[in-house]
This record gives structure tokens, sequence and C-alpha cells, in this order.
């Protein structure tokens, strides 16, 4: 038990923070894609005024035509798709955590891991000092 916490919601309430944490590196994929995408897009620019410098006009037109500025989605550019995702799935399941957190451990964060950490330190040891409690996030 961490504080006054029990154990059971200590640890659903970590596995819900854990999920969060693999959705926020999900959405740091999301915005890699976006950035590749966009130098691809900027690279295959590029490439359009190499083919014309080499005397391949038609191929630069085509490329011009067929994939630059195109819509990697019906309708949605990368940043499209990352705002999309973000004022969407991301923020309801931000917000759940939030909600979660408030309502079972008074807005405190990683109390599942501070337990882990409680757990396996060696206590009075250098270096494993308890450090100081999980707090609630700073308000807006």
């Amino acid at each position: 038990m961490v504080d006054n916490y029990d154990a059971a919601t200590v640890e659903a309430v970590g596995k819900v923070t854990e999920a969060l944490e693999t959705i926020e590196r999900a959405r740091g994929h999301l915005y890699s894609f976006h950035q590749l995408t966009g130098s691809a897009d900027l690279a295959l620019g590029e490439a359009v005024e190499k083919l014309e410098k080499a005397g391949h006009a038609d191929w630069a037109r085509q490329l011009t035509e067929e994939l630059i500025g195109r819509n990697v989605l019906p309708d949605r550019w990368t940043f499209q798709v990352v705002e999309e995702y973000d004022d969407g799935y991301y923020k309801s399941c931000r917000d759940f955590e939030r909600n979660l957190l408030a309502d079972l451990t008074d807005g405190r964060r990683h109390l599942h891991e501070q337990q882990m950490k409680d757990d396996r330190r060696t206590h009075g040891r250098p270096g494993h000092e308890a450090g100081r409690p999980s707090t609630p996030p700073a308000g807006p």
C-alpha cells in the first residue's frame, strides 16, 4: 500500500497510466510520420528540379502532378491526421487518466512506480533514497 491507497487501486490506476504512456509513444511516432512525410515531399520537390535540369521534363511534370502535395489519406495531409489524433483519441485518453487520478489518488501520479521503487530499493543505502513522493500535476 502506498500511503493510504489500497494496492489493488494503485495497481489498476498504474495500468491505465502505463497505457497512456504507450499512447504518448504512439503519438510521438505519429509526429515522426508527419515530419518524415513532409521531408520526403520536400525531397521530391528537389528531385523535380534535378529531373528538369537533367532534361527529363516529362518525368518532372509527372512527379509534380502525381506525388508532390498529395494527400496521405483521403482529404488529409499528415498535419490533419496529427490534429485529429490529438483532438480525439489522445485527448480522450489523457483526460480519462487525469479524471481517474483525481478521483482515486487525489491526482497523485505514478503511485505504482513509487511502490515499486520502495519495494526494490535498499533502505538506508546511498543512491537508494526514497526521494520526494509523487505529486499531482501543477494546475493550468
